[in-house]
């Protein structure tokens, strides 16, 4: 069945790679991101010509997941052309990268407005929509970082991944009652192929990030380094296959979260427990209807 599916953060990265395999699966695939009019205007021309050469049906829309009135008018836009959105993929997430301290509360609440409330800001315009449907799947891009191996200088950027996974959790039982499924997939450490390592933020305290290089000089572009490492022949678009398959999945059986993490950092492990402990407890206090979408 050929989904309406609308992605954050679609420009570049995961996202990017999503669309075009969505669309490639015969999905109709709406590609969200910032300033199409300008910086992203040849992203939008490169999405035209590929569905054009493809034979595909992947669109742009302006959507800036720091503003609630773009979310609005972005879910809008698509329900209006479909009269139905299927898919959910909340994605738009930006990285930063160096020694805690050294970040200020505004910037740390900058990181955490892109990844958890840009989320929460699409939420409220869709769901309403979603609900009223009685159908549909939210999709979260998560991070193994939430559970498993955490190297330092990343701690801003883990912070709200862990909470964006605590969110998309407890959400999908307050929906499932409306006929909306969970999925949450989770990407391993990927140093290529997208642009969270290259063009992640720094902390403005320079003087700070100086006094930490005396006892961890270039740990940085060590911990990029040594995660590559791990897992040399990685492909980022190992992800992007992960979602065409848990998308094309017949609605009521998608798996709740999927792991794809070369690395093999010990989320999947530790996610395993924490996921049967959630549905042992619902069950356990009489709400295991929470944990199926139901079939309005």
């Amino acid at each position: 069945m050929s989904e309406v599916v609308l992605i954050t953060g679609a420009s570049s990265g995961i996202g990017e790679l999503t669309a075009k395999a969505l669309a490639r699966a015969g999905h109709t695939v709406h590609a969200g991101m910032r300033s199409t009019n300008d910086r992203n205007a040849p992203k939008v021309e490169e999405y035209a010509r590929f569905s054009a050469e493809h034979g595909v049906d992947l669109r742009s829309v302006e959507l800036d997941v720091s503003s609630q009135a773009s979310a609005d008018a972005a879910v809008a836009a698509v329900h209006a052309a479909h009269g139905r959105i299927d898919v959910l993929m909340h994605n738009a997430g930006h990285m930063v990268t160096g020694p805690t301290e050294a970040f200020t509360p505004e910037e740390m609440a900058r990181v955490y407005d892109t990844n958890v409330l840009g989320a929460q800001r699409v939420n409220r315009a869709a769901l309403p929509l979603l609900r009223a449907q009685g159908r549909g799947l939210l999709l979260w891009t998560g991070s193994t970082s939430t559970r498993g191996g955490t190297p330092p200088y990343l701690g801003p950027y883990f912070a709200a991944k862990a909470a964006v996974d605590a969110v998309a959790v407890s959400c999908a039982a307050e929906v499932a009652r409306f006929g909306i499924e969970t999925a949450i997939i989770v990407p391993g450490a990927f140093t290529t192929g997208t642009n969270h390592f290259p063009n992640s933020g720094r902390p403005a305290d320079r003087a700070t990030v100086a006094a930490y290089e005396t006892r961890y000089a270039g740990l940085a572009e060590q911990v990029s380094e040594r995660l590559a490492a791990l897992a040399p022949d990685s492909d980022v678009s190992a992800v992007a296959d992960a979602v065409v398959e848990v998308v094309g999945k017949p609605f009521g059986t998608r798996p709740f979260r999927t792991h794809v993490d070369p690395a093999n950092d010990g989320s999947e492990e530790v996610s395993a427990v924490a996921d049967r402990i959630r549905v042992e407890f619902l069950e356990r206090i009489g709400l295991g209807d929470l944990l199926t979408p139901a079939r309005t």
